[in-house]
């Protein structure tokens, strides 16, 4: 499992499903759009609390972000 790959699908899943922007997290995170960028490209390699601060900033728990796609899927159907 490639886990820059999947934190950045669900990165950008979650951005998306809270009708957020690239720019408006960068706002709130401090991190810049590039950055972002590359997360949800699977290129960047993000540290422990960088993960933290991001989840914060899309207003979820930071297992969110390194939770399986499979788990994440049926996490949303409930």
């Amino acid at each position: 499992m490639d886990m820059r790959a999947l934190v950045g699908r669900n990165f950008a899943r979650i951005r998306q499903e809270k009708g957020l922007t690239q720019e408006q997290v960068e706002e709130r995170s401090g991190f810049s759009q590039q950055y972002i960028s590359g997360l949800e490209q699977g290129k960047r390699n993000p540290t422990i609390v960088t993960l933290f601060e991001l989840a914060q900033a899309l207003g979820v728990s930071h297992v969110d972000l390194v939770m399986p796609d499979s788990r994440a899927k049926a996490t949303r159907k409930k």
